[in-house]
């Protein structure tokens, strides 16, 4: 039975992060992936903040130097439009330290491209192999039974295991964490497209949140990239699509009862069949245990509306990976005050951010005629991925700041 310091159940960018990271520290890591690369996945437009932790692992020179080739497209803020009502947040111009700007990228090129870097740096990774089975009874050692696309099954050793499978959630599976979401269930409907855009007033370094015309809790992204696609959905409660229409009917279908956005797209064909994912938010008991830690969407998925998936795996791979390296050298780490307390502050505010969404809350913000700049520079950061800074009163004080600020809006109306 071959053993490992470490083993990692997927190769996204959590998994590569962390592999890289652990692999540089002189740590035996093998990370297991049932897709082969490169393989489609939404989640395209990343945040600022992910900069800072793709650097610390060492896989940031990388994607700035292949992201025009790749296709990716530098991003500096998020837009967002309702009902003829548009405005902008310029993430340069945030509240606090850390990048202001980062890119869009199609995530079969970028997840290949973490891979990779981070197999340079000694990260193992072995594709179409599926965990199927995980022992973790004995003090020091778990168990891991794997198999190949062949149905052949082996058995594999670690000290320690990371969950880094996103929608996959393997480990909350096999160990039974998995708890349901106080969020409704919503499906997305989406798919890359041929833009075809000729406004010249629209900005393409920005992420396009747009709110449907007649519904207040169904919205569209648009994410452009350079070379002249973009990645397009739309957000809704289940019983907003008609169930006897395909994902592409349901996706253009919304998209007519939207004017302004329809007319942007006037000239936008579809460049892959569209797909749908439904009932995505996810939640769990623990986002670790005995000898095992959940990263990213493994752990815990809110809602795709400000993009903060891939941010909050980063931080996740970046926060577990020094307590893995102390408890493989024999510490004891505190799981609790070091990974899941700190981890769950910046989640919480993402929460918070993403339920003031859908009431509507944050909406009445984000179209007010008489924003602040220094209040709208406190929102910006957080929309650019700095939900931990609690030097943010936004942050520090999410509910109390965002009611006060949104009744504040209301009374200029």
């Amino acid at each position: 039975m071959q053993h490992f310091d470490v083993i990692i159940i997927g190769a996204g960018p959590s998994g590569s992060s962390a592999g890289a990271m652990l692999a540089r520290a002189g740590k035996s890591v093998l990370c297991i992936e049932k897709q082969h690369f490169p393989r489609f996945s939404i989640g395209e437009s990343l945040l600022p903040h992910c900069m800072e932790f793709l650097a610390e692992a060492g896989l940031e020179p990388a994607l700035q130097q292949q992201a025009a080739e790749l296709g990716f497209q530098y991003k500096n803020g998020a837009a967002f439009l309702k009902q003829g009502m548009y405005t902008d947040f310029d993430f340069t111009k945030k509240f606090g330290e850390g990048p202001g700007t980062t890119f869009q990228v199609k995530r079969a090129g970028f997840d290949k491209l973490l891979a990779d870097e981070a197999e340079k740096q000694g990260l193992q990774i072995r594709y179409g192999i599926s965990l199927i089975g995980l022992d973790n009874s004995a003090d020091a050692l778990t168990i891991l039974t794997v198999q190949d696309e062949q149905q052949n099954t082996s058995q594999l050793s670690a000290s320690f295991v990371l969950d880094a499978s996103g929608f996959g959630r393997v480990l909350p599976r096999l160990l039974d964490l998995e708890l349901p979401s106080n969020f409704p269930i919503r499906e997305a409907n989406f798919c890359h497209i041929n833009h075809g855009i000729t406004n010249p007033e629209f900005d393409s370094n920005k992420i396009l949140i747009t709110v449907h015309d007649q519904h207040d809790d169904i919205w569209f992204w648009l994410i452009p990239f350079s070379d002249g696609t973009a990645s397009f959905g739309v957000v809704g409660k289940t019983e907003r699509f008609d169930s006897n229409l395909s994902h592409e009917e349901n996706l253009w279908q919304q998209l007519q009862q939207t004017p302004k956005l329809a007319e942007l797209l006037i000239n936008a064909k579809p460049v892959n069949e569209a797909r749908n994912i439904t009932g995505y938010s996810a939640s769990v008991k623990q986002l670790y245990g005995k000898n095992y830690a959940l990263l990213g969407n493994a752990g815990e998925f809110l809602d795709p509306v400000f993009s903060s998936g891939v941010t909050i795996a980063l931080r996740s791979a970046a926060t577990a990976v020094p307590l893995v390296i102390r408890q493989l050298n024999g510490e004891q780490p505190d799981w609790e005050q070091e990974f899941s307390v700190p981890l769950r502050k910046g989640i919480k505010t993402f929460r918070f951010f993403v339920e003031a969404w859908y009431d509507c809350r944050f909406q009445d913000v984000i179209f007010s005629t008489k924003r602040n700049d220094g209040v709208t520079a406190m929102i910006s950061a957080i929309l650019a991925g700095y939900a931990w800074d609690e030097t943010n009163p936004y942050v520090a004080e999410t509910e109390r700041r965002m009611n006060v600020l949104r009744e504040i809006c209301l009374e200029s109306v």
